[in-house]
């Protein structure tokens, strides 16, 4: 028997969080709705669930690790004693636990019925302007997910007929058969499990019981809303199982940079540049907002290149509240002139004789 933790893909010192998470990737993977008529990959799926089914379970974690080894074998041997009193101590039912361990459908338990399980969460993405992702918008979204058949209603056989008991398993989900010490539980091949054949497939669906459609949602999208976040709409997703309920739908959000404002958390910074005049005497400078507003901010003198001033609530909404706003970092370019004419250059020869020729270097050298 293939080692469970191999068969999830991790390894022994996995919390209950990754052995979750990497059950979850390959049940999406191998289940029977992806794969129709792959019976590998059913079998993959049975051999995922039932390992998920006892590495799930603290207790059974735990005397599988003690007693379960790769070969049914622990390191210094099987002890069927010793397995029974651990089992009756915790309160593990040893039978069913044995069941996990080999094979056992999950969900069959009495009368092979699986139990209700829910739809899986599904994604989709919408790109926005950086406008529209500043004020919120409300937008109306196409998703492509498989519901339930509308025309066996999840039953999976034609309209007018209905599933049978499984005449190989009748209708338990599993078939015992003799391992030495033990009667082990198996799934029944014939139903897979589930305790109920299909003689005529629904043709709307090929008999799986679930259908293809497009489905249109509206989303509301908050203002503010930064690029890669994800807006949940809880039961959008696929539809449950068995009468489960159905998982939900999750927006990725994209937003467009801006040619002008970089965002830095709820605030956006601006480079503006200023001249090299206004730097050393000062000036009051108009500067855009991301609201498309216009401001005044104070230069002050001797300001030195990349100083930032801060213009408060200019910024984006805190939470998608209209009321709570960042602020708008300016940040001051000093730009020097490129090219000047025979009177500008005078002026500042003028400028630097007056100066006094001041070495404002000599602290490099010192």
């Amino acid at each position: 028997m293939r080692d469970l933790y191999e068969t999830l893909g991790v390894t022994r010192s996995a919390s209950a969080d990754e052995i979750k998470k990497a059950y979850r990737k390959l049940a999406q993977q191998y289940h029977p709705d992806k794969n129709p008529d792959d019976p590998k990959a059913e079998e993959k799926f049975k051999e995922i669930t039932a390992a998920y089914d006892t590495l799930s379970h603290a207790d059974k974690r735990k005397a599988y690790d003690q007693f379960g080894a790769a070969g049914g074998m622990a390191a210094g041997g099987f002890d069927p004693g010793a397995f029974r009193d651990f089992a009756s101590q915790r309160g593990v039912d040893l039978s069913d636990l044995l069941s996990d361990l080999f094979g056992r459908v999950r969900g069959s338990g009495t009368g092979g019925r699986a139990a209700p399980e829910r739809g899986t969460d599904l994604q989709t993405s919408v790109t926005l302007s950086f406008d529209d992702a500043l004020t919120g918008v409300q937008l109306t979204i196409p998703v492509e997910k498989d519901i339930t058949c509308p025309d066996c209603r999840g039953s999976r056989a034609a309209p007018g007929t209905s599933p049978i008991t499984c005449p190989d398993c009748k209708g338990r989900g599993v078939r015992s058969r003799n391992q030495g010490f033990f009667a082990l539980s198996e799934p029944c091949l014939r139903c897979g499990g589930s305790g109920q054949v299909v003689e005529k497939p629904c043709p709307t669906c090929s008999g799986r019981g679930r259908a293809p459609r497009t489905k249109r949602y509206t989303v509301r999208i908050p203002a503010g809303v930064k690029d890669g976040a994800r807006v949940r709409l809880p039961g959008r997703g696929g539809d449950g199982l068995g009468g489960g309920p159905p998982g939900d739908l999750f927006v990725l959000v994209n937003v467009s940079p801006s040619s002008r404002f970089e965002r830095r958390g709820d605030d956006f910074l601006l480079d503006v540049p200023i001249t090299f005049p206004e730097a050393t005497l000062g000036a009051q400078v108009e500067v855009p907002t991301p609201q498309r507003e216009r401001v005044r901010v104070k230069v002050p003198a001797g300001t030195s290149d990349g100083r930032t001033l801060r213009v408060k609530g200019r910024g984006a909404p805190v939470g998608g509240a209209a009321d709570r706003r960042g602020d708008l970092l300016v940040r001051l370019r000093v730009q020097v002139p490129q090219k000047l004419s025979r009177q500008q250059k005078e002026a500042l020869e003028r400028y630097a004789v007056l100066d006094g020729g001041a070495d404002i270097r000599a602290g490099l050298f010192s």
